[in-house]
């Protein structure tokens, strides 16, 4: 049972609310169906209407009015020939149909790994209208702890591999955060990514994965201070998508990103 101050829990209670409220938004993880690569040659797709396809540059759209299909953006229908071009690792949530407002499923547009894809993200999902949030160890004071950022000189392109096999992926490094664990006399290192406002976010591997937990999580920590200390919890781990779908291509962690200890804190393996 923890042991932490009323404060503490309070702020984490809140983080878990927060957290699985995004996780219930409407088209979000939770209602993917599908990951479809798009075909050279206009070509009929699982689970959406219309006729798809892409060459290196540009994907195509063609429909028509009776197939319902109306763009997210604009509400407008679609019939005819549309076209939208994405970099890669960019998304687009293009067009929606089905159910009785006719935006029951959206239709997201992906690049990834220089192919075009489509991912489908239907509300009625019973991976979505089932969900009760995400299961999660008891409260760990102990695995608050703090580290060290170390920045490195510049940026480290790392290739990485992710959740599905035929999409590669690359971490961004800004940096290792440096720390010790309870119990343990050694230091862990792991490189770390930055986000929105210089916040920073770790990748890991631990001795829970395919056990309690999935194969791997995430953690992401503040700002670090002009020390360069951050407050890396635990507590806070959290699942990538690809935990609740096989339809995602979420980020591998960095090799040696790994730590020798049972991480017994943050989110569990969601339930089935």
């Amino acid at each position: 049972m923890s042991t932490a101050p009323d404060a503490q829990l309070e702020r984490w209670h809140r983080f878990r609310n927060s957290r699985n409220t995004a996780l219930a938004s409407r088209h979000g993880w939770l209602t993917l169906t599908s990951f479809q690569w798009l075909e050279s040659q206009p070509s009929a797709v699982e689970l959406a209407p219309g006729l798809w396809s892409a060459d290196g540059t540009t994907a195509t759209l063609t429909a028509v009015a009776a197939d319902g299909l109306t763009f997210v953006e604009t509400g407008g229908p679609v019939d005819g020939t549309v076209t939208a071009r994405l970099a890669d690792e960019e998304s687009l949530m293009w067009v929606q149909f089905g159910g009785a407002d006719g935006t029951q499923v959206v239709v997201e547009l992906a690049m990834r790994a220089d192919k075009y894809a489509i991912r489908t993200r239907d509300a009625q999902s019973p991976v979505f209208t089932g969900f009760d949030g995400v299961p999660t160890f008891d409260y760990r004071p102990d695995l608050v702890v703090e580290a060290r950022f170390e920045a490195f000189p510049e940026p480290e392109d790392v290739p990485i591999a992710t959740a599905n096999p035929l999409v590669d992926g690359v971490h961004r490094s800004v940096g290792e955060l440096v720390f010790r664990l309870p119990g343990k006399d050694h230091e862990y290192r792991l490189h770390a990514e930055e986000e929105k406002l210089g916040a920073l976010t770790v990748t890991f591997h631990d001795e829970t994965n395919g056990d309690t937990t999935d194969e791997w999580r995430k953690v992401s920590t503040a700002r670090p201070r002009p020390d360069s200390s951050v407050i890396l919890d635990f507590n806070r781990a959290i699942n990538y998508p690809s935990a609740f779908t096989p339809y995602g291509t979420c980020p591998m962690p960095v090799k040696n990103n790994s730590l020798d200890v049972r991480i017994e804190a943050g989110e569990k393996q969601p339930d089935p």
